[in-house]
C-alpha cells in the first residue's frame, strides 16, 4: 500500500509541474519600436575607434572654475550674461545648492589648465575657486 501511495504522489506530483508548449503573444505600444530604432541611431552616432567624428558630448572627471556664487538668482544669471559676452566660446554651469547659486564656467581636463584661466580671470572677478567634477570633454581642436 505503501508503495503504491507513494507512486501515485510521485505521479501528480510530476504532473503538476510538467510545462506545456503554449504560445506567447506580445502586446507592446508602437512607440516601444520607435523608442529602440531611436536608441540604436544615438549609439551610431557615438564617437568610437572606427568612428571618431561622432557628435555625441563625453563625460569625464576634470575641473571648472567657480566665478561667482550667492543667493540672488537674478545676479547670478547676470554674473552669467556679463561672462558670456566676454568669453562667448566657454561653456557656463548654473547649480543651485540651497541656499546659494553657484556659476563655474569651463570644462578643463587638468588642474594646470584651470589654474591658468583662473589667473587671466583674477582681475576681474575677486572669489575664484577650482572644483574638480565631471566635465563635458572639451572639443580637441
Amino acid at each position: 500500500m505503501r508503495i503504491i501511495f507513494l507512486f501515485s504522489f510521485f505521479f501528480i506530483t510530476c504532473a503538476s509541474f510538467a510545462q506545456t508548449k503554449g504560445e506567447v503573444i506580445v502586446v507592446q505600444d508602437p512607440l516601444i519600436d520607435s523608442l529602440i530604432a531611436k536608441r540604436i541611431e544615438l549609439n551610431r552616432a557615438r564617437p568610437t575607434a572606427t568612428n571618431p567624428t561622432g557628435s555625441t558630448i563625453v563625460s569625464s572627471m576634470g575641473y571648472r572654475v567657480q566665478i561667482y556664487y550667492g543667493s540672488d538668482r537674478r545676479e547670478v544669471f547676470s554674473q552669467q550674461a556679463q561672462f558670456k559676452s566676454s568669453y562667448p566660446k566657454l561653456n557656463t554651469y548654473i547649480t543651485y545648492k540651497e541656499p546659494n547659486y553657484y556659476l563655474r564656467v569651463g570644462d578643463y581636463r587638468t588642474r594646470l589648465e584651470a589654474q591658468k584661466f583662473m589667473n587671466e580671470l583674477r582681475p576681474n572677478y575677486p572669489t575664484l575657486f577650482i572644483f574638480r567634477e565631471k566635465i563635458n570633454a572639451p572639443i580637441l581642436e
